[in-house]
C-alpha cells in the first residue's frame, strides 16, 4: 500500500474500464466511494484521460495503456513510486509531460524511483541520475554539483 508501481507491460485488468483499473488501489485500502470517485478522475485527468474513464484497455493505444498505469500508480498517493520504463511506449511530448508529473510528486511526498534507458529525457529534470551498467554504478549525477552549487 505504500509503494505505487508503474509496469513496463502496464499490467491492466483488459475487462475492467479505466476507472475501474486506476480504482484498484483504492478499493484495497478501502477508500470511501465519493473519495475514490475523486481521486481516480483526478488522476486520469493529470495523464489526459479523463474523458475515456468508461473505455476498455483493449480500445487504447500502448501508449494510453502506460499512462492509465501511471494514474493508478499514483492515485493512493504512495510513499514510493517505482517506475520502470514509464515513457518507453509514449511520444516525446507525452514523456516529457509524465516526467513533469512525476517531479510533482514529491511535494505530495512521494518519492520517485526512475528505471529508464532515455538519459537524455532523465538527465533534463535535473534530478540525481545513477548510472548502471550491468549492476555496477558508473556514473553518479546530481545536477546540482554540475552548476557548482553545494
Amino acid at each position: 500500500r505504500q509503494v505505487g508501481v508503474v509496469f513496463q507491460d502496464h499490467r491492466l485488468l483488459m475487462d475492467r474500464s479505466l476507472f475501474d483499473n486506476v480504482a484498484l488501489p483504492l478499493v484495497i485500502a478501502g477508500t470511501p466511494r465519493a473519495e475514490m470517485s475523486k481521486r481516480v478522475r483526478a488522476a486520469l485527468d493529470k495523464v489526459g484521460l479523463a474523458e475515456r474513464e468508461r473505455s476498455l484497455p483493449s480500445a487504447l493505444s500502448t501508449g494510453e495503456q502506460q499512462r492509465v498505469g501511471i494514474a493508478r500508480a499514483v492515485v493512493a498517493r504512495p510513499a514510493v513510486l517505482v517506475a520502470d520504463e514509464p515513457t518507453g511506449n509514449l511520444d516525446p511530448d507525452l514523456a516529457a509531460e509524465v516526467m513533469t508529473l512525476f517531479t510533482q510528486l514529491p511535494a505530495q511526498g512521494t518519492s520517485v524511483l526512475v528505471a529508464s534507458h532515455d538519459l537524455h529525457l532523465v538527465r533534463k529534470l535535473r534530478r540525481r541520475v545513477l548510472v548502471l551498467d550491468h549492476g555496477r554504478l558508473i556514473d553518479d549525477f546530481r545536477p546540482d554539483a554540475a552548476a557548482g552549487g553545494a
